[in-house]
This record gives C-alpha cells, sequence and structure tokens, in this order.
C-alpha cells in the first residue's frame, strides 16, 4: 500500500501540493512536503468530506393523456415509492417548499409529486415552450439546495387497510393498491379511495387525471370494471370532487349556458 501511495507521489514531485479540487471551487489539500517525507503520514491525514451541490441534472419528460400535464423525471428519488401528493392550487401548496417554488411560475395550475416524479399541470392558455424551461431550472436548482420536499405534511395513505375494515373494503383497498393505482402513477396521476357505500365506491382523481378529458372512461370503463370483476359486491364507481374542483364545474356551467343563451339571439338578430 505505501508503495502504491508513494508512487503517486513521486509523479507529481514537481507539486507543492497535492490538491483535489471540486467544480465549484471547494478543495481538500494536502502538504506535499508532509507527505513526500514519509509516506505514512499519508495515513495519518484526516479525510475533508466536501459536501457539492449537484446542479447538473438530467430531467426527462413525459407525455400524459392529459395534454395540459406534464410527466418530469428528475432521476432521483421525490418521495417514498408508492407515495403521492397532491397540490390541486397553490394555497395547498404551504406545506412543500418545492410546490410553491412551481406554482410562483405563471401559467402552472396544479402540481403533483409521486415516488419518482413531478407532473405539474398548466393554464389552457399557456404553452409548455414557455414553461418548460423555467420548469428544468426551479426543479434543478430546488434538488441543488437540498432542501426537503415536503414540510409538516404526510403522502397519502388512504389505502391503508385498517381495523375497522370489513372484507370488502379490504380487497377495494387492496385492488387499488397492486393493480389501478400503479398503472394511472404511470400516467402521471393517482386515485384516492374516499369511501365505500351501498356497493358504490367513491374515488378521486388526482395529478394529471383530474382535468384529463378521458378521466371518466378510465373511471368507468377501467377501474370499475375491475373492481367489479374481482369483487361482485361493487355496483358502480363514482367520482368525488374538491369544494375547489365543484366551484371551476359550476363556473364552467354557468359560462356553457350564457354562449348557448347568447348564440340564439345573434341568430335572430341577422335574420
Amino acid at each position: 500500500m505505501s508503495r502504491i501511495i508513494w508512487r503517486f507521489l513521486r509523479d507529481g514531485k514537481n507539486l507543492r501540493r497535492v490538491q483535489c479540487a471540486a467544480s465549484q471551487g471547494l478543495q481538500c489539500v494536502a502538504n506535499y512536503h508532509h507527505v513526500a517525507a514519509n509516506p505514512r503520514n499519508f495515513l495519518k491525514l484526516q479525510p475533508q468530506i466536501v459536501t457539492i451541490p449537484v446542479r447538473n441534472m438530467f430531467i426527462q419528460t413525459q407525455d400524459t393523456p392529459n395534454p395540459d400535464s406534464l410527466k418530469f423525471l428528475p432521476g432521483v428519488s421525490v418521495l417514498e415509492k408508492g407515495s403521492t401528493m397532491d397540490f390541486p392550487n397553490a394555497g395547498s401548496a404551504f406545506c412543500s417548499p418545492l410546490a410553491k417554488l412551481l406554482f410562483r411560475i405563471e401559467g402552472v395550475r396544479g402540481v403533483f409529486f409521486g415516488g419518482d416524479f413531478i407532473t405539474v399541470t398548466k393554464q389552457e392558455d399557456a404553452e409548455w415552450g414557455v414553461l418548460k424551461p423555467e420548469l428544468f431550472a426551479v426543479i434543478m436548482d430546488f434538488f441543488a439546495s437540498g432542501l426537503p420536499i415536503l414540510t409538516d405534511a404526510k403522502p397519502n395513505s388512504d389505502t391503508q387497510i385498517l381495523e375497522d375494515d370489513d372484507e370488502t373494503v379490504m380487497m377495494i383497498k387492496e385492488l387499488l393498491d397492486t393493480r389501478i393505482r400503479p398503472t394511472v402513477q404511470e400516467d402521471g396521476g393517482d386515485i384516492v379511495y374516499m369511501g365505500y357505500d351501498n356497493g358504490v365506491v367513491k374515488l378521486k382523481m388526482q395529478g394529471s387525471c383530474s382535468s384529463c378529458p378521458s378521466s371518466i372512461v378510465t373511471l368507468k370503463n377501467g377501474i370499475q370494471n375491475m373492481l367489479q370483476f374481482y369483487i361482485p359486491e361493487v355496483v358502480s364507481v363514482e367520482q368525488v370532487f374538491d369544494k375547489v374542483d365543484e366551484v371551476t364545474l359550476d363556473e364552467f356551467s354557468k359560462l356553457e349556458n350564457r354562449l348557448q343563451t347568447k348564440q340564439p339571439e345573434s341568430a335572430t338578430e341577422k335574420t
């Protein structure tokens, strides 16, 4: 061992110091003469650990069935495997430093965290070509900072089997957790179990699924059929909305009614 160290130091005999330079200018320096005098002194040196922020990340993007949602894969863990966290609006992002930073970008409507991905949902009039560079920069800088993803919050645990769950509810939760949720998470979203009553399973769509045009088809043709196949007690599946979602749908229906009433008026004016 000492011969290898001695040979290494002999190759750099013209150097006054042996330097380990990091990309950020951080250095750990050992005195060359101290080591060169006796190779065994190399073993006596106290190791110096230098933490270097990682600023270079290769972030991949993946399309989702929702054209307004894009999945970002930073190549590192975001949450624990299988865990998710939904932020449908900026007000719900108080417990996540990263989500708050993403909502500061103009055009971001929703943020969703998965085990190894981040789903961002944009406003309909926003363009991905404008948003993506800013999103890349925020995600990259955040992971370089070393700040926690969540503070004073826990990811979803709705499918955890409880002591008072009956056999049907336990089967529903197990099927959601093992067969349905992993597939939905691949598309940048998640499904939250909200309850079971008289054969009706109540679920909440999150992430890219919450505003996806094909979410109803997925809910009825995909999830409902699978639950009914394995669990005969299931009669139907219903989607549960947040208060914010209900207000949005109500405003949308009002706007649609206004447009429909204006069309006949404009047609009569032309005649």
